[in-house]
C-alpha cells in the first residue's frame, strides 16, 4: 500500500503511520472497520506480537489467522476474562436447551 491516509490499511491508520507495500497488516485490515478491529487487536495482543505471529504462519493460512485474532480481540474487549469462550458456552447452553424434549 502506498499513498496518503485514504489508502492506508486499518492498522496503519490506527498506528498513524504511512502504509507501505511491505505492511504485513494490509491484506487483513483493509476494510471499512479495519481500524476499529485493529484497535482491539492492538490493545489485547499488541501490534508487534501480531505482526510476528502472522509472519510465522504460512501465507495461505494468514487470512484465517487474522480473522481469528480479530474475533478473539473483539470478544476480549467485551469480556476480558472469557473472551470468545463466553460466546461458545452461551451457544452450547442454547443448543442443550433446544435438544431437551
Amino acid at each position: 500500500m502506498t499513498g496518503g491516509a485514504s489508502s492506508s490499511c486499518g492498522a496503519c491508520k490506527f498506528l498513524r503511520r504511512k502504509c507501505t507495500t511491505e505492511c504485513v497488516f494490509t491484506p487483513y485490515f483493509c476494510y471499512s472497520q479495519g481500524a476499529q478491529h485493529f484497535s482491539a487487536v492492538h490493545k489485547v495482543f499488541g501490534a508487534s506480537n501480531v505482526s510476528k505471529l502472522l509472519m510465522k504462519i504460512p501465507m495461505q493460512n494468514r487470512s484465517e489467522a487474522a480473522i481469528s485474532i480479530s474475533y478473539e480481540a473483539l470478544a476480549r474487549m467485551q469480556d476480558p476474562i472469557y473472551g470468545c469462550v463466553a460466546q461458545i458456552l452461551a451457544l452450547q447452553q442454547q443448543v442443550s436447551q433446544i435438544s431437551l424434549p
